[in-house]
Order: C-alpha cells, then sequence, then structure tokens
C-alpha cells in the first residue's frame, strides 16, 4: 500500500481548515494562491506580521533545501502556491511509519482500546498532523515545507534550524503536527502552533517560526526556522506571535 493510502486508510480524513477546527478553531477564511494553483491552495500567515505577508519559496525555485520565507501577498505569484500534501492525526502518521515512537507517545496517544494506544499516555491527546506541499501554478514538485533529512532519515532539530523545501512523505522532517493547547494561541480564531515532527524536545517543543528581529522586505529575506516555543509568563493567549501561523484556502481576488 503506497504512503499516501497508508494515511488515509488510517485516518478519519482531515484537512486543514478540519485540522484547525478540530484544535478548537474557527472557520478558516477563504481566498489565497493563483487561480491555477484553486481552491485546493493553503497559505500561511504569521501572526506577527499579518496578512499582507504569505508562505513563500524564495525566487520560486522547486528544488531541496530552498529556503521558504514570507512575501507579498498576490494571485499571481507561484512561489506562494501550496496544497496540504497529506493530513490526518499524529497516530495516523505514526501507522504509517512517518514518525517516531517518542512523537506519537506525546502527541498521538488514543484511549480505551485503540490500536494506537500507549501505556502511559495521560489523556486522549491525538493532535492532527499535515505536511504541506509546494505546488505552482497547481503542478506537483513532490517538495514539502520542511527541515533537513539525511537518507531518508530527518536531522533532529534545534533552535535555528532553518525551515526549506523538502522531499514529501518521507520521514518526519516535513510532518507539522498542529498545538492542540487552546492556551497558546487567541481564542476564537484560527490561529495555530506548528510543531516540528523531527523534534525531540517535549518539555518545550521545536516550532514553526519568523524571525523576531525580521521584516519580509529585508535584503536577505529572512527565513523561517523552528525555535523551542517561546510563552509569556502569564496571560492567554501565552505564546509569541512570531510562533502563531493562521492557514486562509482558495483563490485571492
Amino acid at each position: 500500500m503506497g504512503l499516501r493510502n497508508k494515511i488515509l486508510a488510517a485516518a478519519s480524513v482531515l484537512t486543514l481548515a478540519g485540522g484547525l477546527a478540530a484544535a478548537g478553531a474557527a472557520s478558516i477564511p477563504a481566498k489565497a494562491a493563483t487561480p491555477s494553483c484553486g481552491a485546493q491552495c493553503v497559505e500561511l500567515y504569521n501572526r506577527a506580521i499579518g496578512h499582507h505577508f504569505d508562505l513563500d519559496v524564495f525566487r520560486g525555485a522547486p528544488k531541496v533545501a530552498q529556503p521558504i520565507i514570507l512575501f507579498s501577498r498576490s494571485n499571481t505569484d507561484a512561489a506562494q502556491d501550496f496544497t496540504v500534501s497529506l493530513q490526518g492525526t499524529v497516530a495516523d502518521f505514526y501507522a504509517a511509519g512517518l514518525i517516531s515512537g517518542a512523537v506519537a507517545h506525546h502527541y498521538g496517544c488514543t484511549v480505551g482500546s485503540g490500536q494506537y494506544q500507549f501505556p502511559s499516555c495521560a489523556g486522549a491527546v491525538n493532535a492532527p498532523a499535515f505536511e504541506l506541499e509546494y505546488q505552482p501554478l497547481g503542478q506537483d514538485t513532490g517538495l514539502c515545507m520542511g527541515t533537513p533529512s539525511l537518507a531518508g532519515k530527518p536531522i533532529a532539530v534545534t533552535n535555528g534550524t532553518k525551515v526549506a523545501l523538502e522531499p514529501c512523505g518521507e520521514d518526519a522532517a516535513t510532518i507539522w503536527i498542529v498545538d492542540t493547547n487552546r492556551q497558546d494561541v487567541p481564542t476564537g480564531a484560527d490561529n495555530f502552533v506548528g510543531i516540528s515532527g523531527a523534534q525531540t524536545n517535549f518539555s518545550h517543543p521545536y516550532v514553526l517560526t519568523y524571525p523576531g528581529n525580521g521584516y519580509p522586505t529585508d535584503v536577505p529575506r529572512p527565513q523561517l526556522f523552528v525555535h523551542t516555543l517561546q510563552r509569556f509568563s502569564q496571560g492567554s493567549p501565552s505564546v509569541y506571535d512570531n510562533e502563531i501561523w493562521r492557514g486562509v484556502v482558495g483563490v485571492l481576488p
């Protein structure tokens, strides 16, 4: 059975919109990306930077290790065309052999007699997870937003690990887990924190981050990276804005 079929067979299939809703978020507003990519396209933007700048492949080049940046939102910029390649829950990705037992232990637990039950799991955490594939003008590239891997195995991420295009569907390097802790993000909005599937720091997980001292018009363009989850000492939402993301789907007007 192919990887996609394994995920679909295991999953109670989610869309990115549904995944965020499952995490407690509201519905995602429409409109993003180019007409050629169409209604299935999804774009991310950063809460700290705002909705005028979307996820973008630097210079649009579909090649491994090409940096992921933010750039001015446009319905003619194919470098902003992404689709959800694979989607499901952490337990589904574990069942497909894409993420480690340690990641599944913390984010993919089930309760009762479920086949993915880990004996020491506390509660019913089974977070949504997804891959985001670069599809300029709707054309598959087989490359997804991720962190580096080597010989089909993810390289353990650390603070500052760069986010770039990496081969889809090979390992945890391209998998992003939706943080289900709703105290982390603003209530009543479709905001989320993206946990790297390749991380090993479960007390302070590595998450998708925009440089706190950067802006999309800077030269050289600031590249996305992962960093340990940063929280304010009190208040809700508690996570720094540059680690909070929002997804939009469809075609820009």
